[in-house]
């Protein structure tokens, strides 16, 4: 990403945090690029249960440092539209598949589990996609990537439905781009499909608009098909959290951030602050305790009767109309302040009430 160059110890700390989570893949640099991820990628992987992944291009010097840097996996990226292999690399398909048979044997033979990532796979022709995972069938995971965030999920669907006649999708996974706000969802319309990888990154961080968000790929996973995809649900937050702050990233995740923003499980509004002091699920999608995070209920000027007569029975207070109607100014003047301070403004008010 433009502007970010993490340290060795930043990168290290966080992918064993991540390791945390339960996560099966790590994928924490590129070894060619620098002696700094082949030491980032040689400690996480004698100290993490995750397989660590390196990635390489289908050139035998990428597969060599990958090799030298103790990965388990050696991911290896080829273009694979048109566009691509006219004006990025400006070789014919038949030749990049050729090297990537060659760059694949190579880390075979060294004992890495080779994967392979076909660049822009998603504005390729279904054609050509199906004769690279024919090709490839002894290859564990092949990758398909859109790569510029073109797609949404009803094209991301048509295409693995397209693929599913002749391909494995368990054996396909995919690897998305934010550009147009749907790259959670193209993640979830992949899963649905079949496909046996997503390949996500905490609060979407990556290129330009960042990548399908961990976070939000494993809430929407829990929510609507009870599968957290092997992931520890009740670190999920914290631990994000924790990964952004090692990274000094913070910034990446405003207060309205879906999952990870600290204003997006804070609820004010005297309708839905009066309903959820008896059941918070009347007014919010998920319990964030699920996932190691918080909800807070806070209570001021938009607070109501309702709310206000709940708040004086909990302090053991009568809610008489007048107590409440007394109660309401004190809220109104000193708030906003989260459930426990209302009471203990209530109880500390008990005479004057």
């Amino acid at each position: 990403m433009p502007g970010r160059n993490y340290s060795v110890e930043q990168k290290v700390a966080a992918g064993k945090k991540l390791d945390e989570l339960g996560l099966a893949l790590i994928q924490p640099g590129f070894p060619i690029t620098g002696e700094k991820d082949r030491k980032v990628i040689r400690e996480l992987a004698t100290t993490t249960n995750a397989q660590i992944v390196a990635l390489a291009r289908a050139i035998r010097a990428d597969i060599e440092a990958a090799i030298e840097a103790d990965a388990d996996v050696v991911e290896v990226i080829i273009p694979i539209s048109d566009l691509q292999l006219e004006y990025s690399i400006g070789k014919p398909r038949n030749v990049i598949l050729e090297l990537a048979r060659e760059a694949i044997d190579l880390a075979t033979d060294h004992g890495a589990v080779p994967h392979l990532t076909l660049i822009d796979a998603f504005r390729t022709k279904p054609g050509h996609l199906k004769e690279v995972a024919t090709r490839f069938d002894d290859v564990a995971c092949v990758t398909l990537a859109d790569t510029v965030g073109a797609r949404t999920p009803s094209s991301v669907s048509d295409l693995l439905v397209t693929l599913s006649d002749d391909v494995n999708l368990s054996q396909l996974g995919v690897h998305f781009h934010d550009d147009m706000g749907v790259a959670t969802a193209n993640a979830l319309a992949a899963y649905e499909a079949g496909v046996g990888k997503v390949d996500v990154s905490v609060a979407s961080l990556g290129e330009r608009a960042g990548n399908s968000a961990l976070e939000e790929v494993v809430v929407s996973g829990v929510v609507e098909h009870d599968e957290p995809f092997g992931i520890a649900e009740d670190k999920l937050i914290p631990t994000c959290r924790s990964v952004l702050d090692i990274l000094d990233e913070t910034e990446a995740t405003g207060p309205r951030k879906a999952i990870l923003g600290s204003e997006v499980t804070e609820h004010e509004s005297g309708i839905h602050t009066a309903a959820m002091l008896h059941e918070p699920s009347v007014f919010e999608p998920f319990d964030p305790h699920i996932f190691g995070g918080s909800r807070e209920l806070l209570f001021g000027k938009g607070t109501g009767t309702a709310g206000a007569s709940t708040l004086l029975s909990r302090a053991g207070i009568e809610p008489t109309e007048q107590r409440v109607e007394k109660f309401l100014e004190l809220l109104a003047d000193e708030g906003p302040m989260n459930e426990d301070d209302a009471l203990a403004l209530a109880q500390s008010a008990r005479e004057n009430l």
